[in-house]
């Protein structure tokens, strides 16, 4: 990754942290984005709202200004909301279509110009398992990690001749603040209940954030360059239930 420049989004979550880790310390610049980005330790520092189409549109050029260009885009921001379709509020569909599925899709519109005039990037997207083979009471969700793992096909082959590879890591449950809060808002112990879930995973425990950001490298990095379109999942071996 040295001399590479990246761009990551949700770079102050769980995963998004562990990336930004990884990457810089491959050597590579990175910009990191999400709401607030104070103490994120990178090369520059991009703080806004994703469901703000104007900042969503430019995130990519500004990244690109601040870098010197931009080869790699992480689209790792995500929400989660819980329930079924008549649990869910116009405020769930509103904010998980706008962060898992609009603003990866302008970004993504916005990026592959430039990586195309660098003569090609590579774009990894954050879909989820529960998106391939959906699970119970997380309709809206589900529906939005769907869409985004069927436009990283579409991506993937439409702009594979422009050099640009992009292709989306599909986690199970990871042991990251957004999977702790959950289980907190609905009145269990977050250490308990994450151990507890382990047991169900046949690696015998919950994914950690290194473990999807060791992915995110490997499909970012030239070791993928035969991949586009792809959907990787990584899950311990458990199925969605």
């Amino acid at each position: 990754m040295n001399g590479k420049t990246a761009l990551v989004t949700g770079a102050a979550g769980g995963i998004g942290a562990a990336i930004v880790q990884c990457l810089r310390q491959a050597g590579a610049r990175v910009a990191v984005a999400d709401r607030s980005v104070a103490g994120i330790d990178a090369d520059a520092h991009l703080p806004g709202d994703l469901l703000d189409a104007d900042y969503a549109n430019t995130l990519p050029q500004q990244a690109a200004d601040r870098l010197g260009g931009l080869d790699i885009v992480i689209n790792n921001a995500g929400v989660i909301t819980r329930g079924s379709v008549v649990d869910s509020s116009d405020q769930d569909w509103s904010l998980s279509l706008g962060v898992n599925v609009e603003a990866p899709f302008r970004i993504c519109r916005a990026a592959i110009p430039i990586m195309a005039a660098r003569g090609g990037g590579a774009i990894v997207n954050t879909a989820s398992c529960w998106g391939l083979r959906p699970g119970p009471n997380h309709a809206v969700y589900c529906m939005t990690k769907a869409a985004i793992a069927s436009l990283t096909q579409c991506m993937g082959l439409d702009h594979a001749h422009q050099g640009i590879r992009i292709n989306a890591v599909c986690p199970n449950e990871v042991n990251t603040p957004m999977l702790r809060s959950g289980f907190e808002k609905r009145g269990f112990n977050a250490d308990s209940a994450v151990a507890e879930l382990g047991q169900t995973v046949p690696l015998g425990r919950v994914a950690e954030p290194e473990d999807i950001a060791d992915v995110v490298m490997f499909l970012a990095s030239d070791a993928a360059r035969y991949m586009c379109g792809t959907l990787v999942e990584v899950n311990g071996g458990k199925p969605v239930r």
